[in-house]
């Protein structure tokens, strides 16, 4: 019997590790996903369909090995198999749990990922997407403080129907973030002892999943303006493709042709638009008065 059970993603996941950042299972209702230890190649795949220093794929199986942590295997959209490395720390074995490792899972369950967050403005939310370290955690936060909840940071779980299910009731925030934002990280906990990244809990995290009305691709430059252009028609494909959660091992997993599908029907269905910031300095309160100007012109929120 695996000790912890917990709710997340629309999953029902039992796990051999305590996961304190996710909601536990209100009901019996069986397994979606499980978390067990056991022995895992140090070899990797047999002929995998991609294969880097650090992970192979092939038909819904990724090998993942992270020196020093662990190596995992995630199988079926329902496995995740954790082979520790000697000395390592729960911690980073959860940060790789909940973020590249959920993240195969969910595409393994034909699942559009995004690398984002997802804020609710009403009965509905939008997403804010972008590379590491284009300020998608920060502005998620931001509207935090401003009585907006939070469905997802970072793995951004989108349905066949174009809704955003629940993810983890937290917030990734860098130190200069939080400075920014004044939030004390005395007492939150570091993401991994190593670095000047913390979890910020969310008080009560949205429990049901909502569509999505818009996304915002976020990206910076050398001008001292903010640009905001919005993508129109065929123009939305790849932008949505090229913000997939973990592309790289996507590729391997026989699952083009699905998400491929997935892109088209959520570009069918969203407003997109790329926002454009200076580079130095993050100008917060510029960009979200920006972002709540254009969602009144799209009827997301009201006037």
């Amino acid at each position: 019997m695996t000790p912890f059970h917990y709710h997340a993603f629309g999953l029902n996941i039992d796990s051999h590790f305590e996961l304190p950042a996710l909601p536990q299972a209100t009901d019996d209702a069986s397994a979606d996903v499980r978390i067990h230890t056991g022995s895992v190649s140090t070899e990797g795949l047999d002929n995998p369909n991609k294969a880097t220093p650090f992970y192979q794929s092939s038909e819904n199986t990724l090998w993942l090995n992270v020196p020093d942590i662990a190596r995992f295997l995630v199988t079926d959209g329902n496995s995740i198999l954790v082979d520790p490395y000697p000395g390592s720390d729960e911690q980073s074995i959860r940060l790789y749990l909940l973020g590249s490792c959920i993240g195969t899972i969910l595409h393994q369950r034909k699942t559009l990922v995004m690398h984002g967050n997802a804020v609710r403005f009403g009965e509905k939310c939008v997403i804010f997407a972008g590379h590491s370290g284009a300020g998608k955690s920060t502005l998620a936060a931001a509207f935090h403080k401003r009585g907006h909840e939070i469905l997802a940071d970072d793995v951004c779980a989108i349905d066949a129907q174009g809704r955003v299910a629940p993810g983890l009731p937290q917030l990734k925030l860098w130190q200069d973030a939080a400075n920014k934002l004044e939030i004390d990280t005395a007492e939150l906990d570091r993401i991994r002892l190593q670095v000047e990244k913390y979890t910020f809990p969310l008080k009560q995290p949205v429990t049901e999943q909502l569509p999505v009305a818009a996304i915002y691709i976020l990206s910076s430059h050398n001008l001292d303006e903010f640009e905001i252009q919005q993508i129109k028609g065929m123009k939305k494909f790849n932008p949505l493709k090229n913000n997939t959660y973990r592309m790289g091992i996507l590729e391997g997993l026989g699952l083009k042709a699905e998400h491929l599908g997935l892109c088209s029907r959520l570009a069918s269905r969203v407003d997109l638009a790329r926002i454009t910031r200076p580079n130095h300095g993050f100008k917060l309160e510029q960009l979200i008065e920006m972002i709540s100007i254009d969602l009144q012109k799209k009827g997301i929120v009201a006037a």
